[in-house]
C-alpha cells in the first residue's frame, strides 16, 4: 500500500488533481450513487440558487463504457506532457492559468447550452500540448495512426463532429479556441516566448502554497537569453553540448626534421 502511494505522490500535483477529480466525480454517477442532474451546469441554478459546486463538477463529469477510459487516459497523458515539460517546476502557473482558461470555456459555451465542458477542457489542453510540442513530434491515434502533433486538435474535432454531431463539434472547437488564445497569449504564439498576458499568467503565493511550491528551488537557468537554446529548455527538452576530442600526448607532442625510420643493417 505505501508503495502505491508513493507511485501516486509520483504524479504531478495538477495532473493528479484533474485525473483524481474526473474519477471521483464520474466513479459515483457510473454506479448510480448520484444523479448527474446535481453535478451539471445550469445558469440559473449556480447564480439564483447559489449552487457553486457545479462550476466544478461540469468539467469532471465523463460518458461511461470505453470511451471515458480514452478520455481519461488522454487527460493523464496531456497534463502530464505539460506540467512534466514547458512548466516543470511550475505547477502553480499551470493551475493559475487552468482557471482562466476554463472560466474562458464557459463564456463561449454558454450560446451553446452547455451542461458539461469535460471535453472542451480536454482539447484545449491538447491544443496547448501540441502547440508546445517539439518541432517534428508526433502522436499515435489509438495505438493504429500516426500524425503529426500539431494536428491532433483538429482530429479530435473531427471525432467530435462524427460522433457526436455539430453541438459536440461546436463545444470542441471552443476548446481548441481557447487553447489557442492560451498558447498565444502566455507563450507569445512560440517556445520560450512571451505573450500579451505574460505578466498576469504566474500564479500569486496562495496558489503556490496550496500546489506546494512555496519552498521549491527555482528552475536553472535556460542556456542563453533567447534562440534555440531557451525554446528547447522551455519545451523540457534538454540541450547537451557535443564532448571534445580527447588528444593523446603522443599527437600533441611535435618532432622535428625528417622521420628516416628504423633503416636496416648493412650486410643483412
Amino acid at each position: 500500500m505505501d508503495q502505491f502511494v508513493a507511485e501516486l505522490r509520483k504524479i504531478p500535483p495538477v495532473t493528479r488533481f484533474l485525473c483524481f477529480s474526473s474519477l471521483g466525480v464520474t466513479i459515483p454517477v457510473l454506479m448510480q450513487m448520484v444523479s448527474p442532474y446535481g453535478l451539471l451546469f445550469v445558469p440559473k441554478l449556480v447564480m439564483n440558487k447559489f449552487q457553486l459546486w457545479r462550476l466544478y463538477t461540469s468539467f469532471f463529469l465523463g460518458g461511461g463504457g470505453l470511451n471515458y477510459i480514452f478520455e481519461l487516459v488522454m487527460l493523464y497523458r496531456t497534463a502530464d506532457q505539460l506540467e512534466s515539460g514547458p512548466y516543470a517546476r511550475r505547477s502553480a502557473d499551470l493551475a493559475w492559468q487552468l482557471i482562466f482558461a476554463c472560466a474562458s470555456i464557459i463564456g463561449l459555451t454558454m450560446p451553446l447550452s452547455t451542461f458539461v465542458f469535460a471535453r472542451p477542457l480536454l482539447v484545449a489542453l491538447a491544443y496547448l500540448s501540441s502547440a508546445l510540442a517539439p518541432p517534428g513530434a508526433q502522436t499515435s491515434l489509438m495505438g493504429l495512426i500516426t500524425l503529426p502533433v500539431k494536428y491532433f486538435p483538429y482530429v479530435m474535432i473531427g471525432m467530435d463532429l462524427l460522433m457526436g454531431g455539430p453541438q459536440a463539434a461546436a463545444q470542441a472547437v471552443a476548446g481548441a479556441v481557447v487553447g489557442h488564445a492560451w498558447w498565444w497569449g502566455v507563450w507569445g504564439a512560440g517556445l520560450g516566448g512571451q505573450g500579451v498576458l505574460a505578466s498576469y499568467s504566474q500564479a500569486p503565493e496562495w496558489m503556490k502554497k496550496i500546489v506546494g511550491e512555496e519552498a521549491a528551488p527555482p528552475p536553472p537557468p535556460p542556456a542563453g537569453r533567447g534562440g534555440a537554446g531557451a525554446g528547447l529548455a522551455a519545451a523540457g527538452v534538454q540541450v547537451i553540448p557535443p564532448r571534445r576530442p580527447v588528444t593523446s600526448p603522443a599527437a600533441t607532442s611535435t618532432s622535428t626534421g625528417y622521420n628516416w625510420g628504423s633503416g636496416n643493417r648493412l650486410g643483412s
